[in-house]
């Protein structure tokens, strides 16, 4: 077994390293090999974008350097956690990447669900008015208004596409009646495209999430589980959506997550699906893994 193992971890190694290489990654050894949290950087600011039910929500701010008379395109994006755990610090070495390249990142929080309280009716107002808030101080960090994407990791993913579709057809507004401009583009990584499938599969605590998101079972609520479904929205007039999974991800299975993205392409929808190669559910932990830094 230990002979195995030490030809097989190369192998993987080596197919991972293609993907890397594919992706224009700076290969570093080093970095693969030390690289395994997330690093300790800070944001450049934190906001409180609302207060709903009083419950303070704020966003970080991950900023590049301004270009001189030019205005960055950024991503609001949402941590990962099954809905009812995580905050938005996990998503700092992501957002400090991607400022450095030059895009504007807006890591926010959410009303997490708790089995007390369902979140399926509030952290999509939640993204609606983050989504609100960053276009409204867009002038104020530099970003380009119409050039602000949403996105998610997970659940966070999940919520992202549910808010991001909604928005575009109309059935979601900010909770104080306005309607924030629908995001550029909507990512997701390793994301639950169907609710009622994760809680129908239940692999590594979908089940869980999904009763404590919505407040029980698809046969109690299937109007709830429906509307949280990013599946329930796939229509023509969409925007362009990035969807990315590991081929080995057993909870947001690639097969699934592909059909999605094929259920998109036929309704005319610009959708992009990338697997990576023996990445699990949240590659991306290992931060300087060649899966991670592949996915960046």
């Amino acid at each position: 077994m230990t002979a195995l193992c030490a030809v097989g971890a190369p192998a993987i190694g080596a197919v991972q390293f293609r993907a890397a290489q594919a992706a224009g990654v700076q290969v570093s050894v080093g970095e693969v090999l030390t690289g395994l949290a997330y690093p300790a950087v800070k944001p450049d600011a934190t906001e409180t974008y609302a207060s709903p039910e009083g419950e303070a929500l704020q966003v970080d701010a991950y900023l590049p350097a301004r270009a001189s008379g030019g205005k960055a395109p950024a991503v609001v994006l949402a941590h990962a956690g099954g809905f009812h755990t995580f905050d938005k610090s996990d998503l700092r070495g992501t957002g400090r990447w991607l400022a450095d390249h030059g895009v504007a990142v807006f890591a926010v929080d959410y009303r997490l669900a708790r089995p007390d309280r369902p979140t399926w009716d509030k952290a999509p107002q939640d993204l609606v008015a983050a989504m609100e808030w960053v276009q409204k101080n867009a002038d104020k960090y530099g970003v380009d208004p119409a050039r602000i994407s949403l996105g998610g990791m997970s659940a966070g993913g999940t919520l992202a596409m549910n808010t991001a579709y909604r928005l575009q057809a109309g059935t979601l507004t900010a909770p104080g009646g306005g309607t924030p401009r629908p995001p550029a583009s909507v990512i997701g990584f390793y994301s639950g495209t169907d609710v009622t499938r994760m809680w129908e599969e239940d692999i590594a605590g979908t089940r869980e999430a999904a009763e404590m998101f919505t407040g029980g079972t698809p046969q109690q609520y299937p109007d709830r589980y429906r509307e949280v479904s990013p599946t329930s929205d796939v229509r023509p007039g969409l925007p362009r959506t990035l969807l990315v999974v590991g081929d080995r991800n057993r909870s947001a299975r690639p097969e699934t997550v592909t059909a999605f993205g094929d259920a998109l392409k036929k309704q005319g929808v610009p959708t992009e699906v990338r697997q990576l190669p023996f990445a699990e559910h949240a590659f991306d932990d290992a931060y300087g893994s060649l899966t991670s830094r592949t996915s960046r």
